[in-house]
């Protein structure tokens, strides 16, 4: 049987195992909703913005670790969701942006035909691992083989494949099927002894991990335990080993208390992480000690930070190896000491917090409180979810979601949306500024439209916060970062959701396990000057 390439891409898609693809339809991909009826495999699910269906998309991958997709029409399409590429290039996540594209003989011509671009896989280049044009339906499979092997075996960032509207319509045999992707490198066994002996001889050895060691959570927490370290991780590592560990000081690079200890370490065991300026908020960070880096990018070993001990490879089961190679190594000497160092870092963090933020520690610890332990958060960039990255406990690897690298504004929602649908079971809640809230508030018609049980919490302190203190503190005047709030209740149930305006700490937790239990999502709304915060 015949059909045609856009429904046999969408197939396709169901063959690789994708469920869903996030996208707002045109006149430029009627033939990819050939693949997306009542029927399909792949369910379509409608955002109200590109953008927000990239972070939808964002989202999904986020959660699972799991390709998400996003499909668009070419054009203001591409450039809406590019926001949203670049997130997942800067944060390592496997998402998949198909988009539709004028027809091949129009490509490159500049003749002002509808959505054009004259070279739209330029647009995105640098925002992917690599962007092309599939010419004719035989490229599609091809590329998609590449996309998921890229996915699958390296270092996990986002592709976009544009399908011009002529080849989306030409007519193909149903018979396209996945490839097996291959394997993830593995490191080099000579290396990871070596690293062993390293980390067995140091006096005061410190793991620093993040995105790309989610999956060697278990065997990295046996390392810690094992050399007595204290681990440290990124905003994208948070939860690794869980937040309430007395080895982890969690994703708290940001503050001059754990610099200073990792300043004094003479062996540091870095996995899977960048070590990026994003998580520290410093130009560089002041590393003395023998520096081992374990990491599936081989680009990573000789950039700011050089590797003094350099193992390419997935953080899996070089991990598995470092334990067992490490599992006879006890020092009950070293846990006690750097489980004392810990408190005391904890502790002087706690008492060097300013105002604002003790009332987001406040906040952020009643929500913990009140949220059963594998409830995810879905963040945006707002000031509650700076001091969250080191003062909020969560217990499990892809429950903190906080785009550090990009650092966009409006991701909190759709990506919330994207966790929700790619987890059902799982609680989620968003966490977002007024400000960044605004971005993306057309997606609550999404959510609403889902019936999703979303708690999303605004986090009001009138506007662009983190900007009107910058400005501040340089003593340059406000400009721009003070612009009015809507009244987000009527907002909220304009769109079909529930609202609350809490007036105390515990109404403010019922409002949150009643939204958890809810037909739609419920906007709760905390203004910073509220005085039960004080």
């Amino acid at each position: 049987m015949n059909i045609t390439a856009g429904e046999a891409t969408m197939r396709l898609l169901a063959h690789y195992g994708v469920d869903r693809v996030y996208g707002v339809p045109g006149v430029h991909t009627l033939d990819f909703c050939r693949g997306l009826g009542s029927d399909a495999a792949v369910r379509h699910i409608q955002a109200r913005n590109e953008q927000g269906a990239g972070f939808m998309a964002e989202g999904h991958a986020r959660a699972t670790g799991l390709p998400g997709v996003a499909l668009v029409i070419s054009g203001p399409g591409v450039t809406n969701a590019a926001t949203a590429l670049g997130q997942c290039y800067a944060d390592s996540l496997p998402m998949l942006l198909i988009s539709a594209e004028p027809v091949v003989g129009s490509i490159g011509k500049g003749w002002g035909v509808l959505h054009e671009i004259t070279e739209q896989k330029a647009v995105t280049a640098p925002l992917t691992a690599w962007s092309a044009t599939a010419y004719r339906a035989a490229d599609i499979p091809v590329l998609l083989a590449q996309a998921f092997s890229l996915f699958a075996s390296e270092r996990p960032r986002p592709v976009h494949i544009s399908i011009p509207i002529d080849v989306q319509a030409e007519l193909v045999a149903d018979d396209w099927s996945a490839v097996i992707p291959p394997p993830r490198a593995e490191g080099s066994r000579q290396r990871l002894e070596e690293a062993a002996r390293w980390l067995r001889a140091a006096e005061r050895p410190l793991i620093l991990c993040g995105g790309g060691a989610v999956g060697a959570a278990g065997d990295l927490q046996s390392i810690a335990e094992a050399l007595g370290a204290l681990v440290i991780a990124s905003t994208a590592g948070k939860g690794i080993v869980a937040d309430d560990h007395p080895l982890s000081l969690s994703a708290s690079t940001v503050r001059a208390e754990t610099r200073a200890y990792i300043a004094q370490s003479d062996c540091l065991l870095a996995v899977g992480t960048e070590l990026s300026e994003t998580d520290s908020f410093v130009e560089r960070l002041e590393i003395t000690g023998r520096l081992i880096r374990i990491d599936l990018d081989p680009k990573k070993m000789n950039d700011l930070y050089p590797a003094d001990l350099a193992i390419v490879g997935d953080a899996g089961p070089a991990m598995a190896i470092l334990a067992a190679l490490l599992s006879d190594h006890q020092n009950p000497l070293a846990a006690g000491q750097a489980k004392a160092s810990a408190a005391a870092i904890r502790q002087r963090i706690s008492d060097h917090l300013s105002a604002s933020e003790k009332k987001h520690t406040r906040l952020l610890m009643a929500l913990r409180a009140c949220c059963p332990a594998e409830t995810v958060f879905s963040g945006d960039a707002c000031q509650l979810v700076y001091t969250g990255a080191f003062a909020m406990p969560v217990l499990k690897p892809r429950q903190w979601f906080y785009p550090a690298g990009y650092c966009a504004l409006g991701n909190g929602l759709p990506n919330g949306i994207g966790a929700k649908l790619a987890l059902p079971a799982t609680p989620v809640v968003v966490l977002a500024g007024d400000g960044g809230f605004m971005f993306t508030v057309q997606e609550l018609m999404t959510a609403a439209e889902l019936d999703l049980p979303l708690p999303i919490i605004i986090w009001e302190n009138g506007g662009l916060k983190q900007i009107q203190d910058d400005l501040d503190a340089r003593g340059i005047e406000r400009v721009g970062v003070e612009g009015a709030n809507p009244d987000f209740e009527l907002l909220a149930r304009a769109f079909g959701c529930h609202a609350v305006r809490p007036d105390s700490l515990e109404a403010f937790q019922a409002a949150v396990v009643s939204a958890f239990q809810s037909d739609k999502p419920t906007v709760i709304t905390v203004h910073e000057e509220v005085k039960w915060l004080a």
